[in-house]
């Protein structure tokens, strides 16, 4: 009997989010991977599928829609994980794309903005002529939060009020990627920021349990919120920058200022301090730094 490809990567997607736990954004990348794949080879059935069409949808990608390394790492990733589950659900009896090799992935550093340029935007957040007030002190809260502690937007935004423990000075990080708990340390001028934010936020009678809501509602404050603010804030300061790279930003500036890797590794989540490492060369200031402890005595 045929096996339909979309119905078994509904169900795929199913267990994925049930029984292991994985975050929407995840879902919706297997999703894109398997739709894009489908459209571009025309196939219906599970047997249809074979490793000569999957190379030719992935080098197609690379060659005719230039895909960056990155880019071609996703779809071979989202589409290997599906193979694999059918695998195990004997469906089929190999993965047929286990046998394309994965190109070599391009070592860019991560961008990030310089300390004074976080200042300003951090300043200008808050002193911008906002149509509500609520509206700068949860911008700037948003920001700090992100640039003194590392954590990722979809973190940032999937706080709850119970997670921020202002009495401990911690946050405390829920099924971030990979499904993983962490503690973050709240330092003075971040706690100063969320005080501010939570008394405004008080006086409006906010009883959302998220602890970023949205200006005109008791609602969730979302990604497409925060990202408008991104975009208008670059486009007033003049600072090219992402939420990403403001949490590239936290990084870097916390090993220029002493910080170990295996303590900057647990405060941004990663499982491999592999990738930890990557942030110490854009780190100059400190490498500097380092360099004057040479034996010879520079």
């Amino acid at each position: 009997m045929k096996m339909n490809i979309l119905e078994l990567h509904d169900r795929f997607c199913q267990e994925a989010e049930v029984i292991k736990n994985y975050r929407p954004s995840t879902i919706k990348y297997y999703q894109s991977a398997i739709h894009q794949f489908l459209k571009f080879s025309k196939l219906e059935w599970l047997e249809e599928i074979t490793t000569e069409k999957l190379r030719d949808f992935l080098y197609n990608g690379r060659i005719e829609r230039k895909w960056t390394a990155e880019t071609f790492i996703f779809y071979h990733k989202s589409l290997r994980a599906f193979f694999k589950w059918c695998v195990g659900r004997d469906h089929i009896s190999e993965n047929p794309i286990l046998s394309i090799e994965l190109p070599r992935k391009e070592k860019k550093l991560p961008k990030r903005i310089s300390k004074d340029q976080a200042q300003f935007l951090l300043e200008h957040a808050f002193n911008r002529k906002n149509t509500y007030r609520f509206e700068g002190y949860r911008n700037v809260a948003v920001l700090a939060v992100i640039l003194y502690s590392g954590l990722r937007a979809s973190e940032t935004l999937n706080l709850k009020m119970s997670e921020v423990d202002l009495k401990n000075n911690i946050l405390n990080v829920v099924s971030g990627k990979g499904a993983k708990d962490r503690v973050v340390p709240i330092c003075l001028p971040l706690r100063r920021y969320l005080i501010d934010y939570l008394k405004d936020r008080d006086r409006l009678n906010r009883e959302c349990i998220s602890f970023f809501t949205s200006v005109r509602g008791d609602i969730p404050f979302t990604y497409n919120g925060l990202k408008k603010v991104v975009e208008v804030l670059r486009k007033e300061t003049g600072i090219k920058f992402s939420a990403h790279r403001l949490r590239h930003t936290f990084a870097t500036l916390m090993l220029e200022g002493g910080c170990d890797l295996f303590s900057l590794q647990k405060m941004m989540g990663h499982s491999d301090i592999k990738t930890t490492t990557i942030y110490l060369s854009t780190t100059v200031g400190h490498l500097q730094e380092q360099i004057r402890k040479h034996p010879l005595g520079f």
